[in-house]
């Protein structure tokens, strides 16, 4: 660039002019040389000089006008105007950089090259977006409007490229020192702007996880003020509590749920950092937000958090029966969903990753998955973990090859070899259990009863693994033809036309019945008893008659045998409950002479009252889990009490003086019987008392 070694002589008045009409254009930057040393040499008259000779912008002319008396109108640059001359500027001072590479400090003022004054004043707008945006304003989310995003990031790789040209300069290293360190600050500040927007899109902007955004997520980067100014752009339904973008409509988005504006906006930002020299704190900023977003839609969607091999094997057996089909479903969610869509969404947005990304993210967790399952079959072996353990081998026998082809090749080794491990662990211990489930039925010989006379665990364990064991069929037969490692003992010789499995099956219902009427003696209320054995066998034949292959066994006399049981234990509960309370409500000892007693009659009202009341706070405790079942005893006990309750209320309610003596003696209507009788057997702990003043009001 020529050198001008003479003053514009109307550098003065121009100054003066300027200052005077508040020229917009600022010479911030101007000298940032000028003042390198004390000195007045030859450089610093050309930093002046060519600062408003070299570089006529359209505000230079009035300076004519100005000097003559005339009103110049006022020109004001904005950072769109100034991003073209920047353009314009950039390839020249490249031009230097490279014909000045190999310069010498000994050549001295030759390599010496002059910046325009309105790189200074675009730095300037520059900053003053970037502070708007941090401060709140404007009010309209920046990555949703296309302009704004090209404008934005069109700023920030100017500044980027600056930066690269004035640090590989000599000239701008000697002589523009203040500038630089001024660019990097803004870079610097630009990138640290886009890391935190570039975490805030990726964390705020899926659709598609399952409950996206709650209030305390969404309160983490804007205020419930600032929530308000997004209303138009980003919509939170609080009764779906997910997050629903008007752009896309009723589109429905896959996994990991961002629309196609929002992954190309998340790709030019990591373009821009990693052009900046920011690309690795971008990545991380991706890797610990995917990470977060994953383990959170695993939470959500599946229920599903990570835990130790050790929490594994000291959780309880109901624990980990709710754990296990948790991770069934996570591991095939995973295989086939989460992380497919993981691996397509780091190669969109950091196209030529080649998976790197995909495997920090979700290596440890696919390792996790095989140590949980590994865990699992470690624990101590009991009949009730066989099915749990069938589920576990069959969802890594079936969902783990398509899981392994994310990989790339040097990982899937290492995975291999676990689901290998953890297989051969959990087949061995199905062989063990499914041989040892005679030997359960026989010791368990539990004293405490089942609350509320409910389904025995033993029973529910043992009718599974019966109906069960044969939709397992072919992965039992798998695991011991892989996986035994057993010398089987001499079975008893099979009945003739009954297999080994058959006779198995035949032996464990025997082994059961005989248990459960054992049990059933541990209520020393018998109406109780009765609802155990009832609700035991309507559990045990709902069942057989569920596997078409048990039943088979089993056959049609032992399932109209085992229902006349059923009848018999029904009868027995009716007696010896609501038989006493049917006795109030006889006419005997309330007649003398041909006249009501009412000494008599409101006793009887009494007793009537506290009986029931018992029996309500009662029965309502136990548990009757089968709808059909609750529906009969309920329907049963209606028919027999509400006839003869609304009949003895016609008879002799009218003996009592209306007003309060009806209202002391006569506690319920036959409505309220009936309502009082649909609440039995629900399980529930409230008292009757309670039930009764609602329904009396």
């Amino acid at each position: 660039m020529e050198k001008n070694n003479d003053k514009d002589p109307d550098h003065d008045d121009k100054s003066k002019e300027d200052e005077k009409k508040g020229d917009v254009v600022s010479d911030a930057h101007l000298s940032d040389d000028v003042h390198q040393d004390g000195s007045n040499n030859k450089e610093n008259v050309d930093v002046v000089g060519n600062a408003e000779t070299d570089h006529q912008d359209p505000g230079d002319d009035n300076v004519d006008k100005v000097s003559q008396g005339e009103e110049a109108p006022e020109i004001r640059q904005t950072l769109e105007s100034l991003s073209e001359e920047l353009d314009q500027f950039l390839p020249t001072l490249s031009l230097h950089m490279e014909e000045h590479k190999d310069c010498t400090e000994e050549k001295g003022e030759d390599g010496y090259f002059q910046i325009p004054q309105f790189v200074g004043k675009f730095l300037d707008l520059f900053e003053e977006k970037l502070s708007k945006y941090d401060s709140g304003e404007p009010k309209t989310v920046w990555y949703q409007d296309p302009e704004e995003v090209s404008s934005l990031l069109e700023a920030v790789d100017r500044v980027s490229k600056l930066m690269v040209l004035l640090l590989n300069t000599k000239s701008c290293l000697d002589h523009h020192e203040s500038l630089i360190n001024h660019a990097g600050s803004i870079q610097q500040r630009a990138m640290a702007f886009l890391e935190d927007e570039f975490r805030i899109i990726l964390e705020e902007s899926v659709t598609k996880e399952s409950v996206v955004v709650t209030d305390d997520s969404n309160s983490q980067r804007r205020s419930t003020a600032d929530q308000q100014d997004h209303q138009n752009d980003v919509v939170v339904s609080q009764d779906q509590d997910q997050m629903l973008v008007p752009e896309c409509g009723d589109q429905e988005i896959e996994y990991p749920g961002y629309p196609e504006d929002v992954v190309v906006v998340l790709r030019k930002i990591a373009e821009k950092m990693k052009a900046g020299g920011y690309g690795w704190e971008c990545r991380e900023v991706y890797l610990v937000g995917r990470r977060n977003i994953l383990m959170r839609t695993l939470k959500q969607d599946c229920e599903f958090e990570k835990v130790s091999i050790d929490e594994v094997q000291k959780m309880s057996w109901d624990t980990l029966e709710r754990e296990i089909p948790i991770w069934n479903k996570t591991f095939k969610d995973c295989s086939s969903l989460f992380f497919p869509g993981e691996l397509k969404l780091a190669e969109r947005i950091f196209p030529g990753d080649e998976g790197s990304l995909f495997c920090i993210v979700t290596h440890g967790l696919a390792i996790q998955f095989l140590g949980f399952a590994e865990a699992v079959a470690m624990t101590r072996r009991s009949t009730e973990k066989l099915f749990k353990i069938l589920d576990i081998y069959e969802t890594l026998r079936d969902s783990f090859p398509a899981m392994e082809e994310l990989f790339p090749e040097e990982l899937r080794g290492e995975l291999r070899n676990e689901v290998t491990s953890a297989r051969s662990r959990l087949g061995e211990t199905a062989i063990h259990i499914f041989c040892d489930l005679e030997h359960s039925i026989k010791s368990d010989s539990s004293k405490t009863p089942v609350p509320g006379g409910a389904v025995h665990p033993l029973t529910r364990y043992t009718m599974n693994y019966l109906k069960y064991s044969c939709e397992y069929k072919d992965t039992l037969e798998q695991v011991f033809k892989s996986h035994s490692k057993l010398e089987r003992e001499e079975e008893e010789p099979v009945e003739s036309g009954n297999s080994a499995f058959a006779s198995q099956l035949m032996r464990i219902m025997e082994l059961l019945d005989g248990n459960l009427e054992t049990k059933s003696k541990q209520y020393k209320d018998i109406p109780l008893s009765c609802i155990f054995m009832m609700n035991n066998g309507r559990y045990i034949v709902q069942k057989i008659k569920g596997s078409a292959e048990i039943h088979e066994v089993m056959g049609d006399t032992w399932c109209r045998r085992r229902s006349s049981e059923l009848r018999n234990y029904h009868k027995n509960y009716q007696r010896e409950t609501w038989g006493k309370l049917l006795g109030f409500l006889g006419h005997e000892g309330l007649m003398h002479n041909g006249k009501i007693v009412k000494p008599n009659l409101k006793e009887r009202f009494k007793s009537f009252n506290a009986t029931f009341d018992e029996i309500h706070k009662t029965q309502t405790t136990w548990v009757v889990n089968d709808e059909q079942l609750q529906s009969e005893l309920r329907v049963s006990i209606t028919a027999v009490m509400i006839p003869a309750y609304r009949a003895f209320m016609a008879r002799f309610g009218q003996y009592l003086d209306p007003g309060r003596q009806t209202e002391k003696y006569v506690k319920y209507q036959p409505e309220d019987i009936e309502d009082l009788i649909d609440q039995l057997f629900e399980g529930n702990t409230s008292s009757s008392s309670t039930a009764t003043a609602r329904r009396r009001t």
